[in-house]
């Protein structure tokens, strides 16, 4: 039998402990960002209409209307009719609506609002924003490129916390309201890669300090009423 150098056994040894060391920074890592988001964020969720504090306007999030198999996707169905009801109870006078509109036969924020407008929303009250590639571009784009100083974020609990983190690092004053859940057979899925994206939240905001895809120009927001 040949004996390896005693080397190359303790050599050995030593990459398996620096990929396990490496292993367990990452995933202490993923546990801190995402007990940070979802602590720091938790006081600012409302479920309750009633309970919301009225803002001038929404920002609700992008989905796709249907799934990649073409059933109706319900996370977009029940943001769009928290977004409605918010509009139809007086606590917000504007929508904006912002998504993906990255190919010419995808358009997420003009689901939103054909969506909107079938749920009673009228057309001068939703505003779309094109350029929501990411939470990260519609958070930071609602502050930087319409101009909010403040504004409801409307998407799943689950969604929400980092939504809220993202506007709390950039400066927008957002509380979240929560859309009705998915049952977890339906988005499973979605809310275990909601982990990583928490992770990655933190990182963009606090490491690489990222922006969004398409910064500007700046659209103000017009007023409301004209």
């Amino acid at each position: 039998m040949i004996r390896l150098p005693r080397f190359t056994h303790l050599r050995s040894r030593r990459v398996c402990w620096l990929f396990t060391g490496a292993f367990l920074l990452g995933l202490s890592f993923v546990v801190f960002a995402n007990l940070l988001i979802v602590h720091a964020n938790r006081d600012r969720i409302y479920s309750r209409i009633s309970d919301i504090p009225a803002h001038e306007t929404a920002l609700v999030l992008g989905a796709s209307r249907t799934l990649r198999d073409g059933r109706p996707n319900l996370h977009f169905s029940n943001r769009m009719n928290a977004a409605a009801a918010l509009y139809h109870a007086g606590k917000v006078r504007r929508l904006l609506v912002s998504g993906d509109n990255g190919r010419r036969d995808y358009d997420e924020p003009a689901m939103m609002k054909e969506s909107l407008i079938a749920r009673g929303v009228p057309a001068s009250a939703i505003v779309c924003d094109y350029a929501g590639f990411r939470t990260l571009d519609s958070v930071v784009r609602a502050r930087q490129v319409f101009g909010l100083d403040a504004c409801i974020i409307v998407t799943q609990r689950y969604h929400n916390t980092r939504a809220l983190e993202i506007a709390r690092a950039t400066g927008l004053n957002a509380v979240g309201f929560c859309a009705g859940d998915v049952a977890l057979r339906h988005s499973l899925r979605t809310e275990v890669r909601e982990v990583a994206s928490r992770t990655l939240a933190v990182l963009d905001l606090y490491v690489w300090h990222r922006q969004p895809r398409f910064p500007g120009p700046r659209e103000p927001l017009p007023p409301l009423g004209s």
